[in-house]
């Protein structure tokens, strides 16, 4: 069986590890010592690592908790936040190889107009972040509304209702970090498949990588 550990970001990093480990102290010691002074260093509130090294095990260290008093654990999975847009791109790809939409189609091609929100743009542009659309992150309203139902499942619909104008520059002209990029990249899919993402998933990537532990947690499907 395969495990699959998702984390929250990927972080490349160079530690000095001799500065607060000591000589008598194993590899594994040494990094899990870095491991728990630097989550305290941050102020983090809980980790999971693995270090993978040449002709040596696969190490596993963990720090700090996951909610209340549960502490990490090296089997714990993590919402892997905004690397979901890594698949969501590779899944875009792997239609594009199958004629099933194409990198150069306009929204309009797939999806009704939406206010501030430029038809002509792209597939590529949102896949590249050069589309210009608002990020609906940025709009305090949502985070207000969060708050007052965090129970609440939220249709892409609702979302996009808190776009506001786009950035200053043409689509393709420049570059500006959207999730609602990848919110329409998303619509889109599961439009040419008449799926949705979950299950797109898990038959392209999840079944043939015979990894039985990652799914996405929100099912849609689009007529």
């Amino acid at each position: 069986m395969n495990k699959l550990l998702f984390i929250t970001c990927f972080v490349l990093v160079t530690l000095n590890i001799t500065s607060c480990t000591t000589d008598n102290q194993t590899l594994e010691e040494k990094l899990q010592t870095v491991l728990n002074e630097n989550i305290e260093d941050i102020n983090g509130r809980g980790v999971s690592v693995a270090v993978i090294m040449p002709g040596r095990p696969i190490w596993k260290g963990v720090a700090g908790i996951s909610h209340d008093t549960i502490s990490i654990s090296p089997d714990m999975l993590f919402a892997i936040g905004s690397i979901t847009k890594n698949f969501v791109a590779s899944l875009t790809l792997k239609l594009v190889e199958e004629g099933k939409l194409s990198l150069e189609d306009s929204l309009h091609s797939w999806l009704p107009a939406y206010s501030h929100i430029d038809s002509t743009i792209t597939i590529r542009q949102l896949l590249n972040h050069s589309s210009g659309i608002y990020m609906f992150w940025s709009n305090q309203q949502i985070w207000d509304d969060l708050k007052k139902d965090r129970t609440k499942i939220w249709t892409p619909e609702e979302v996009l209702s808190y776009i506001k104008e786009p950035y200053s520059f043409a689509p393709g002209e420049g570059f500006r970090y959207s999730n609602t990029n990848y919110l329409l990249m998303a619509m889109i899919i599961e439009k040419a498949t008449g799926s949705n993402l979950s299950t797109e998933f898990r038959e392209r990537f999840w079944k043939p990588l015979e990894i039985d532990n990652a799914y996405f947690i929100y099912r849609r499907r689009y007529s």
